[in-house]
């Protein structure tokens, strides 16, 4: 991969560029000391992938990913110095398509090897995805054992820019549900977003702040609950089992996406026997168009992103080729065309 480094600190530049280019297959494409030049460079040599500082001068990392997403897209991750310390940043770059974020490593002490671990991980993840052209071989499709649900299901799936679609669709949702469906039992919602475990409890406090309706992270062993909204927490899977209780499994290994979108939507598919209504939304990658398709052909009602409102066409784009979405829509009509559908549903 052609990797370009964008950190206005000499050190840091120096350990990341040591760290890219000790594994083979990787070449700096370009360094920038600040956004503004980074957002320029990009436009004149875009690159397989950006490590993005969050803290630098004239324009940060949030700003400079913002304006690279919407003129020259491509795969950015958020490398700063104490992510712990800037989690409200790298939600913000996350809104607007940046897919993930790690430390910056060290180039001194004994643990110097280690501390470069999880940057390596995360490049190898992202060069993983870039090359991911293929669509995966079908999911299968079991019988499910019926099951009385005492509520819909709101079943959405996210990847790069997730955040910021997810933060205005679940905004907007309560006065939807107040609107079109009356007092008629809110759906439960459950959410899988593409983020490193780390980040997810932030990520759901986070959003719990965009809504009036409560945002926790799914704990293995509980059912979705009406009115609530349950967000994937760890890197594993997460599923329904046959009793639609929520679970993490780290099967299948193989897959590429983790918590992948598709293996929830398949076992929405193959478990849930009350009304549902999948959406796919921004996201690099294919994750969730097979899963969305899945959904549709059991009946349910599916969304998918359109591409002018997306910060990374990708997974919607995916989903519109296989005709898995009965409705390609703007991120702001979603909240409204899921209400309905649910209400629609709920009368039959």
């Amino acid at each position: 991969m052609r990797i370009a480094i964008v950190n206005d600190l000499p050190l840091a530049v120096a350990a990341l560029s040591q760290t890219v280019t000790a594994r083979g297959g990787h070449e700096i494409a370009w360094v920038a000391s600040d956004g503004e030049r980074a957002i320029a460079q990009c436009a004149l040599d875009r690159p397989d992938l950006i490590l993005m500082d969050l803290i630098m001068p004239r324009v940060d990392g949030v700003e400079a990913t913002r304006r690279i997403m919407a003129a020259t897209p491509c795969p950015i991750l958020i490398v700063t110095v104490d992510i712990g310390a800037n989690v409200p940043r790298v939600y913000d770059a996350m809104a607007y398509g940046a897919l993930d974020a790690v430390d910056t490593p060290s180039l001194a002490g004994a643990d110097a090897g280690r501390a470069s671990a999880p940057l390596l991980e995360k490049i190898a993840r992202i060069a993983q995805m870039h090359r991911d052209a293929e669509v995966p071989a079908a999911l299968p499709v079991a019988g499910a054992q019926a099951r009385a649900l005492p509520a819909a299901l709101l079943a959405i799936g996210a990847s790069a820019g997730g955040p910021g679609a997810l933060a205005r669709i679940l905004g907007g949702l309560p006065e939807m549900l107040r609107t079109v469906a009356g007092g008629a039992e809110p759906p439960a919602v459950v959410i899988v977003q593409h983020v490193d475990a780390s980040f997810a409890e932030g990520m759901a406090s986070w959003l719990d702040s965009q809504t009036t309706l409560p945002v926790r992270v799914a704990e293995a062993g509980e059912a979705p609950v009406a009115g609530s909204i349950l967000l994937a927490a760890t890197n594993d899977h997460l599923e329904l089992d046959a009793g639609c209780r929520l679970r993490y499994t780290p099967e299948p290994r193989a897959a590429l996406y983790r918590p992948s979108v598709d293996v929830f939507f398949d076992s929405v598919v193959r478990h849930w026997q009350g009304e549902a209504v999948g959406v796919l939304l921004t996201g690099m990658g294919r994750d969730g168009a097979l899963g969305l398709r899945a959904m549709r052909r059991k009946g349910f009602f599916t969304i998918a992103q359109d591409k002018e409102t997306s910060a990374v066409y990708g997974m919607p784009k995916a989903a519109a080729e296989l005709d898995a979405a009965s409705e390609i829509l703007p991120l702001d009509w979603i909240a409204r065309a899921a209400a309905r559908a649910l209400y629609a549903a709920g009368r039959r």
